[in-house]
């Protein structure tokens, strides 16, 4: 495994804690969550450069467009009538998820459209 590689692991791993802590925290502290998102976007920028080989591209870029449905609706508000604060955690947490997956799916799109245009 090259250091670049090793770079976009450490970096997605960082991502998806981040995620979670920070989804985590906006239940019980009210923070701006602009710096959380900017690290998240410059972790995702770092993991579309690094972590993703071309085999993965594609179930990424899937996994990415279900999460940025998941994360765009707020679904998961209406749990909170059943269990307080849990749709705002989950909520949270994919919207936190969905920051850092975008830009890294924007770098691997426009990667694989640059190389189906080569091969013309």
């Amino acid at each position: 495994m090259s250091e670049f590689e090793k770079l976009g692991k450490y970096a997605f791993m960082a991502c998806i804690m981040i995620a979670v802590v920070a989804g985590a925290t906006s239940v019980f502290v009210s923070f701006s969550t602009a710096w959380v998102a900017l690290v998240l976007v410059v972790l995702g920028v770092v993991v579309g450069f690094t972590a993703v080989n071309e085999k993965e591209v594609t179930p990424f870029l899937l996994a990415a467009i279900a999460l940025t449905v998941a994360s765009s609706g707020g679904w998961f508000l209406i749990i909170n009538g059943a269990v307080a604060n849990l749709g705002t955690f989950i909520n949270g947490t994919l919207y936190n998820m969905a920051s850092f997956v975008a830009p890294a799916a924007i770098i691997l799109s426009t990667k694989m459209v640059y190389e189906l245009a080569k091969k013309k």
